[in-house]
């Protein structure tokens, strides 16, 4: 599903604020009676989901990173003490 009609501004947001985003959505979805009118916002929805589903991957994917570098280099530091 391609993310054409979502502001671009979603990748400069926060993990946490789109998920208030995407709260505030359910919360309308829920209120709604006019099932078209429904129908536009939950797809609005499902693209916000994805949206927020691929920044959390990326995230956790470098915080990964950083963690197998920090681990690296304290082996590192570990193996030089042995040599010594």
């Amino acid at each position: 599903m391609k993310d054409k009609n979502l502001p671009n501004d979603y990748n400069s947001i926060s993990l946490e604020e789109l998920t208030t985003e995407a709260n505030k959505m359910i919360e309308e979805l829920e209120n709604q009676k006019d099932l078209e009118k429904s129908l536009e916002k939950y797809h609005n929805l499902v693209k916000l989901n994805n949206i927020i589903e691929r920044k959390f991957q990326r995230d956790t994917k470098e915080i990964n990173e950083k963690i197998k570098e920090k681990i690296s280099i304290i082996t590192q530091k570990k193996n030089a003490k042995k040599i010594k």
